[in-house]
């Protein structure tokens, strides 16, 4: 059965460490904590007086002044490993940790877990080929030598930097090392860490290399663990749960997320706040528990993806370099029909397609898998599509040889519209509003992620309100933009109303419009 030695890396309040170690400990598992060098002496003291008389727990025999980018991250992690290793001996596991992680699950529910794959959990993507790193400094973090902290020593670091850039002092890779990068939050087992703290002893033009890096507590471990262990024996993810704003910053979690935290497919969760107390009050309780059942939906990124966008509709100001002086055609006549519920949209465009003979494509912006002619590739991905609309768009035209297309896009897409209504061609759109169930919108929840099979019930009751008043913010914006020729449908008004806003849309008589208002089922779920 899997026992687990935590790798606790820490630099402050030390009431709150002692706690951890006690929760953690209880239930057999051991921890090596690690305390900041730099950190107020009489902490460590109060640390070593709570703490060493539990035989699950040790202290690193070395300690480090740590800073954050540097190399003294990685080398505190080692020593901490080194005394991990050497005083527990029946650990199978080594989990990273911080100050801030608290566990999501039960002792019980962590071993059964790690004992059902005999695998590394770790982060490690290829460090040039991924997009792992979105801004900021990428090759250079390797290929130059990085002697000062960023942040402490702002001016020596970019100083030494640009003295080398200026000069082409760069470096290269150890030949059989291929740089990895990803989350310093990982969980390896016992054979893994041995492994490592071997090549550590052994290679030393590796530490070298890695010792003068930028945050190589990204790089190292991952780098390793992939040139130690067979692919097949890591499982590339963190069992961390973690999040960042736009901003790059972690993500803090209050009492309020309690069952949210517990329904991720993790074992434990970061940052969790420090006046956060009922939540780790109740977190703290959890991990010796027995028998506890999780409900595992894992909506968490999209569910805080989804929040925190509300309200962010920018739109586009000027066009794409690409699309500079292209446009569908003056000639050229463009029906959108937008409608949140695709089913009703669909059916719609069925009977205008069986009653005018237009060409009609479905959500093909929205929709990966809509039906589209071989045009070369551009219409292989919905990024592809998106970025090159109107050449795609014109491409369509061109390929059904006809100057009347129609289309679905969802409401969402008002960046599509805007730019298809600033065209030379004639564009329309035709609105349909629809009546939305609570049930409907928890299908709508679990169909893009914000919910899963074991969602909390209280979890989907407080989503609820955020989706609908989104689907009504959505129609408010395209009802706001001003647009020239467009009409709508309702769930509500007569099948005569409809028809009028149908006819005056596709340009076709009363009659035509009503078989299309009468369509079967038009507005069932």
């Amino acid at each position: 059965m899997a026992k687990i030695a935590y790798i606790l890396l820490c630099h402050k309040d030390p009431e709150a460490i002692i706690q951890q170690a006690e929760r953690l400990t209880a239930t057999g598992d051991c921890m090596a904590i690690h305390f900041d060098a730099r950190a107020k002496a009489r902490d460590y003291r109060a640390l070593r007086d709570a703490l060493d008389d539990n035989p699950n727990v040790t202290f690193a025999k070395r300690r480090v002044k740590c800073g954050w980018g540097e190399w003294s991250l990685v080398r505190a992690t080692l020593n901490t490993l080194q005394t991990a290793v050497a005083e527990f001996r029946r650990a199978t596991h080594f989990y990273m940790l911080s100050g801030d992680c608290m566990a999501i699950k039960t002792a019980e529910y962590a071993h059964a877990f790690l004992d059902r794959q005999d695998k590394d959990y770790i982060e490690s993507f290829d460090f040039f080929d991924s997009n792992w790193i979105k801004t900021g400094m990428k090759d250079d973090r390797l290929i130059y030598r990085h002697y000062f902290n960023e942040r402490t020593q702002k001016r020596l670091f970019y100083g030494s930097y640009q003295v080398q850039k200026s000069l082409g002092l760069t470096r290269a890779i150890p030949a059989d090392i291929q740089v990895q990068i990803g989350s310093q939050w990982w969980c390896l087992r016992r054979r893994t860490v041995e492994a490592i703290l071997t090549m550590s002893r052994q290679r030393r033009d590796v530490m070298r290399f890695f010792a003068s890096t930028w945050i190589p507590d990204e790089t190292f471990f991952q780098t390793l663990v992939r040139h130690l262990i067979p692919e097949e024996e890591i499982e590339c993810r963190t069992l961390t749960f973690l999040l960042f704003s736009d901003y790059g910053m972690p993500v803090t979690f209050y009492n309020d997320h309690y069952d949210l935290l517990l329904s991720q497919d993790f074992l434990f969760a970061r940052k969790i706040s420090p006046d956060a107390r009922e939540l780790k009050t109740r977190l703290g309780r959890l991990y010796a528990a027995h028998d506890v059942e999780f409900q595992i939906s894992n909506e968490g990124r999209n569910l805080y993806t989804f929040l925190t966008e509300r309200g962010r509709t920018g739109q586009r100001f000027a066009p794409r370099f690409w699309e500079t002086e292209s446009s569908l055609g003056r000639e050229r006549e463009l029906l959108i029909l937008t409608c949140k519920k695709w089913h009703v949209a669909k059916r719609m465009l069925d009977q205008m397609r069986a009653l005018t003979n237009t060409p009609v494509i479905e959500y093909l912006f929205n929709e990966e898998g809509t039906p589209l002619p071989d045009l070369g590739g551009i219409q292989r991905t919905l990024e592809k599509r998106t970025r090159h609309r109107r050449a795609l768009m014109r491409m369509l035209f061109d390929y059904y040889e006809t100057d009347r297309l129609m289309i679905c896009l969802d409401p969402s897409a008002l960046d599509l519209m805007h730019d298809f209504f600033s065209d030379r061609s004639h564009t329309r759109l035709l609105r349909i509003d629809c009546e939305f169930s609570d049930e409907y919108l928890i299908g709508h929840a679990h169909r893009v992620g914000l919910a899963g099979e074991h969602t909390p019930h209280a979890t989907l009751e407080r989503l609820l309100p955020t989706i609908r008043n989104d689907i009504a913010s959505e129609v408010d914006q395209i009802r706001d933009a001003g647009f020239e020729r467009h009409w709508a449908v309702q769930e509500r008004a007569t099948e005569l109303d409809n028809a009028r806003a149908i006819a005056q849309f596709l340009d076709v008589t009363q009659d035509t419009a009503l078989e299309v208002a009468r369509a079967p089922y038009l507005f069932a779920d």
